[in-house]
């Protein structure tokens, strides 16, 4: 599935791009940028891609998304029967990947807005409670510029940062690989994870690699992911597995086997956990989606 690159134009002396949709439908195709780019969907409904992640959305969806990962809205049928009772209404916000990087690295009154944008990389998804509570400094932002609308949306995303309440959309396999880890125990092990995943990784290879018992390391790893490592490996092999769909250019058990489940069974079960789809159902999906 061929995706394309979207250029952002930034006009007269703005770091922001802010525009406001009202269009019966979304349009634009399967993409990525090089900039941040914030969401607010006021009102519409449909389905949203972001890098190997697949979900519905509706009114209040907010999603900040950061540099060069793909996404794409797609709206239901009912949206293209022409229904003026059916349209998009969303505020659409761009800012480039630098933005404030400088004071991002060396102040700390900055720093929980620094994670913002490092979680922003696999896509943010926040709560309906959070679009609600800051739609009307959204809706603001529109009125403004220069100085005093830099100033508004900072305020804004550190609200955004502050509240905390917000998950990740694409899976952890979905970032770059590391290619150098610093020495810290746990940088090295999800160097080893990553670099590793599609055979047959042994939770008591990675165990001894980096000097700890199978017991030991069991708890290490649950405590600082929250997530057993099974779990997370199986979500990295996920990950891989929906870029191989979205290409659609291998049958569904090549996929399996390709991102490392060692039978099809497991890997339908594990797949259908971590989406909500079956393989099959999630590639129809998106090439449905993506014309």
């Amino acid at each position: 599935m061929k995706i394309m690159h979207e250029k952002v134009s930034f006009t007269g002396n703005n770091s922001l791009n802010i525009k406001w949709d009202d269009f019966p439908h979304f349009t634009f195709p399967w993409h990525f940028h090089t900039e941040y780019e914030l969401v607010y969907v006021i009102k519409s409904f449909g389905k949203r891609f972001v890098a190997d992640h697949a979900e519905d959305f509706t009114d209040g969806d907010l999603v900040l998304l950061g540099p060069k990962l793909p996404h794409f809205w797609k709206n239901d049928e009912v949206f293209f029967q022409n229904d003026p009772n059916y349209k998009v209404n969303a505020l659409v916000i761009h800012f480039p990947a630098d933005f404030f990087s400088q004071q991002l690295e060396e102040h700390p009154e900055f720093s929980s807005l620094k994670k913002l944008l490092q979680d922003a990389k696999r896509g943010i998804h926040f709560s309906s409670t959070t679009a609600a509570q800051l739609d009307k400094k959204f809706r603001r932002l529109l009125k403004l510029k220069g100085f005093e609308l830099t100033i508004a949306f900072l305020s804004l995303l550190n609200e955004l940062a502050k509240k905390g309440n917000y998950r990740l959309l694409a899976s952890k396999s979905y970032q770059p690989d590391l290619q150098n880890w610093s020495g810290n125990r746990m940088d090295k092990i999800m160097f080893l994870m990553n670099s590793n995943y599609r055979r047959q990784l042994k939770l008591e290879d990675i165990a001894a690699e980096i000097g700890m018992n199978p017991t030991a390391f069991c708890r290490y790893f649950k405590e600082k992911t929250g997530k057993s490592f099974i779990q997370l490996i199986n979500e990295m092999r996920v990950g891989y597995a929906c870029k191989l769909l979205q290409e659609n250019k291998m049958s569904v058990s090549e996929i399996g086997f390709t991102s490392g489940f060692n039978n099809l069974s497991n890997f339908n079960r594990c797949f259908k956990k971590n989406t909500g789809h079956s393989p099959l159902s999630y590639r129809n999906q998106f090439i449905h989606a993506h014309p």
